[in-house]
Parts: structure tokens; sequence; C-alpha cells
């Protein structure tokens, strides 16, 4: 389940929100832990891809890399 990490916009305290695909279209309701506030931005994060059990970089590894990517 993918974690989707937010900012509040009252007093900055980053969170985090554990939620389904669907929930997220759906749209989340966003409560920070620390104010309380429903007012939040989500921030911009990065995902790690295992492949083989080595972590590679999805920026880096890709259908058009060419032989020897991701190996």
């Amino acid at each position: 389940m993918p974690i989707y990490n937010y900012q509040c916009q009252k007093c900055n305290k980053p969170f985090e929100v554990q939620a389904t695909i669907k929930e997220k279209i759906a749209g989340l309701k966003l409560i920070c832990p620390k104010c309380g506030s429903h007012k939040a931005r989500q921030l911009l994060t990065t995902a790690a891809v295992l492949h083989g059990g080595k972590e590679v970089s999805p920026s880096v590894c890709g259908p058009n890399s060419g032989a020897g990517c991701c190996g």
C-alpha cells in the first residue's frame, strides 16, 4: 500500500498517510497529527524499485535504457 507524504500548511509538520490508490483518487481526508488542521499539501516523493534483490532508481532504469540496465 502506498505511503503519501504531506506537510501541514498551518503548523508545517510533515506527516505520512498510508492509503490505497483508489482511496487517494476518491480524496483523502487529511488531518495533521500535531494541530488537527485539514489543510495540507502533498510533498514530492520518490519510489524505490527492487529488481533481483537490488534497489535501482526508476529514473535511471527503464524500457529504453539499453542492454545491461538493471542487471
